[in-house]
């Protein structure tokens, strides 16, 4: 009899350890298919000059750390027709979706024109999408968070914001976004943040977004107060050459040149920003 119990639990625990393993390799697989996909976008033509800043953002990394995959619903934030866009758009073209999220129109120090014009991101931004990323307009959703439909809320696997975090946090409108970012994703979705990052001692001051910096102690605690959970953060996006105290801020450095050619050489030494990358989870 104790033979046969034996016998029973190490076929158990064999099974057990089968499926572990093939759980692993299918999750291995799928990230090996997400990486093949996002390369065969990264050196797609339609990107031109972009590639040039891979090595500063690093896209490949920062999606593989964000867990995009093809097949998912994706919301980028602050949408701009631009550089990531023109990642994001064609690498969910076929089996997925991209989703361009527009700024709420609501923040009182936004100008009557601005207002009209976030206002009409849903209506203008597919057909100037399309343009930048060869993705047909119709395969183009965007909404303004103001203006998502119910039947989207909920469905969203993923919202991406690209250095942004500093003018929502200016604009007055951080919190409140993030609210309808939080209503938009599916029980297990996640937001990934790629900003700016200040000393972890700046004076509060530097930090209140008008100098594009935001300590990364401030974003975790801003992003749980809302309803999240920090589920992981990396140094993909780091660059301790960034002494992240510039008087004209963050656009002193490359790609804005804020000083134009006074010591362009040595902020073009520094590079782009150093910048926190970290990924949230709705709770």
């Amino acid at each position: 009899m104790r033979s046969l119990i034996l016998i029973a639990l190490l076929a158990g625990t064999t099974m057990a350890c089968t499926a572990s393993n093939q759980s692993a390799g299918a999750e291995t697989a799928a990230a090996s298919a997400a990486a093949a996909s996002i390369d065969t976008v990264l050196n797609s033509p339609i990107r031109g000059a972009d590639s040039a800043r891979d090595r500063y953002r690093h896209p490949k990394e920062t999606l593989a750390f964000f867990q995009v995959k093809p097949d998912m619903v994706v919301a980028e934030y602050a949408a701009d027709a631009g550089w990531y866009s023109k990642i994001l758009a064609p690498l969910l073209a076929d089996r997925g979706r991209y989703v361009a999220l527009g700024v709420s129109p609501v923040a009182t120090s936004f100008s009557a024109d601005r207002k009209a014009a976030l206002t009409a991101f849903p209506n203008t931004y597919p057909a100037r999408a399309a343009t930048a990323t060869g993705i047909a307009a119709d395969r183009i959703a965007a909404y303004s968070t103001a203006s998502v439909p119910a039947g989207m809320k909920g469905k969203v696997d993923r919202v991406l914001i690209f250095r942004m975090l500093h003018n929502m946090n200016r604009w007055g409108i951080l919190g409140s976004e993030l609210d309808a970012m939080h209503a938009l994703l599916a029980d297990d979705g996640m937001i990934g943040v790629e900003q700016h990052r200040a000393k972890a001692n700046a004076p509060a001051t530097y930090v209140d977004g008008s100098k594009g910096y935001l300590k990364e102690a401030d974003v975790i605690a801003m992003f749980e107060k809302h309803g999240f959970e920090l589920a992981g953060k990396s140094e993909i996006n780091a660059n301790p050459n960034d002494t992240a105290d510039y008087p004209n801020g963050v656009w002193t450095l490359p790609p804005n040149y804020a000083l134009k050619d006074q010591d362009k050489a040595k902020y073009a030494a520094i590079g782009e920003s150093d910048r926190m990358t970290l990924l949230f989870r709705k709770k």
